[in-house]
């Protein structure tokens, strides 16, 4: 199997394309001038913005099965330590992002779960489902999950049981973590990072790992490839058709929607390994290995320097605006216009992140949780 440095380079290079879109989709100069695929659903449906998060779940999953093997991919001490240690090291970031740079602020407002957050916890109880059960019955957990999921959901919900205000999720969240702490970017509290969306999250990192085993057994060849895609396609196609009566929703995590996306998700990575593990082209994809190395960091750092660039403020005529708002309008705009301009400001984010990936590539440091 090819490999970099002992590392799955096909894995490498869409963990790494992950998170550049991610980046990219996060921070447009203006959210009111943004392309229709870089947009995500207001409610049910799918654009491809809305594939970047299970994506990165469904990687993470596949991550863990290598992570892992050095534990035997077994229950043991060792496993647990490392899997509780993951999930804190993760959570904590997430909690620090939300809070940076406002360290002063009044805590009895602040939102407790985030991206960071939700994949702390996916990948906690789903390492520790995947390190339990025997691997046959991976699928079994994940059906029952599902079908759990959309149970909750449809029974205990309002008389419109997928709707912004009527779902289970948001009284589930009301009640453990508080009206207070919740997100408010849909104009009511309601967390899309909830804690009860964090069971259907578990699947896709359930279905990473089951993915990734496939892979870590055997050799790159063009049957494995075949494998991987014909299960995405049946995934996706199953989601689909569950849409029809539970629909495929990013907020609530549906069922169909952790189907559907982790069905894409195989199919696109069936492509990349395919072009970098069996046919050994893997310079086309090394931009995005220098991102994939230092994922998680990537994504902190950019976190970081965006908040910073919102909370300098820097005098524009009668007022001030944030540094942010100064480079999109006195920079991006005069060169690109709004759309592109828009666009053309996410992408400097984001290269601007890769050039710090760049330089820990480089020294061949990387940054783990």
């Amino acid at each position: 199997m090819a490999k970099s440095s002992g590392r799955l380079v096909s894995l490498d290079i869409f963990r790494g394309l992950t998170v550049a879109f991610m980046i990219i989709v996060n921070n447009p100069g203006s959210w009111e001038f943004v392309y229709a695929p870089l947009k995500h659903s207001k409610w049910n449906g799918c654009t491809p913005t809305d594939l970047v998060y299970p994506f990165f779940l469904f990687i993470a999953g596949m991550s863990m099965w290598y992570s892992l093997k050095k534990y035997g991919n077994e229950i043991n001490g060792s496993s647990i330590l490392r899997i509780l240690r993951r999930t804190l090291a993760i959570f904590a970031v997430g909690l620090f992002l939300t809070i940076f740079p406002y360290f002063g602020r009044d805590y009895s407002t602040l939102r407790i779960m985030g991206v960071l957050q939700r994949i702390a916890l996916a990948y906690g109880f789903g390492s520790l489902l995947c390190l339990s059960i025997k691997r046959d019955y991976l699928w079994i957990v994940v059906s029952i999950l599902l079908l759990l999921y959309w149970g909750l959901l449809a029974f205990f919900g309002g008389a419109d049981p997928y709707s912004l205000g009527g779902n289970f999720a948001l009284k589930v969240d009301m009640a453990v973590l508080g009206k207070n702490h919740l997100y408010t970017g849909f104009g009511i509290p309601f967390e899309p990072e909830g804690l009860l969306g964090t069971i259907p999250a578990v699947c896709t990192v359930i279905i990473g790992y089951y993915i990734g085993e496939q892979l870590g057994k055997g050799s790159a060849n063009g049957k494995t490839v075949i494998k991987v895609l014909l299960l995405g396609v049946a995934a996706a196609g199953l989601g689909y058709l569950w849409n029809i009566i539970f629909p495929i929703n990013k907020p609530l995590w549906t069922s169909s929607y952790v189907l559907y996306t982790a069905g894409i998700a195989m199919a696109v990575f069936s492509l990349i390994y395919l072009i970098a593990d069996v046919l050994k082209f893997q310079f086309l994809g090394t931009f995005f290995v220098i991102f994939g190395t230092n994922a998680i960091f990537s994504y902190f750092i950019a976190g970081i320097w965006i908040k910073m660039l919102l909370f300098i403020k820097i005098q524009s005529g009668i007022e001030k605006i944030s540094l942010y708002s100064w480079i999109y309008e006195k920079i991006c705009v005069p060169v690109a216009g709004n759309l592109n301009g828009s666009l053309m400001f996410a992408i400097m984010q984001m290269l601007i992140i890769w050039s710090v990936a760049l330089i820990l590539y480089h020294k061949k440091i990387m940054i783990r949780l």
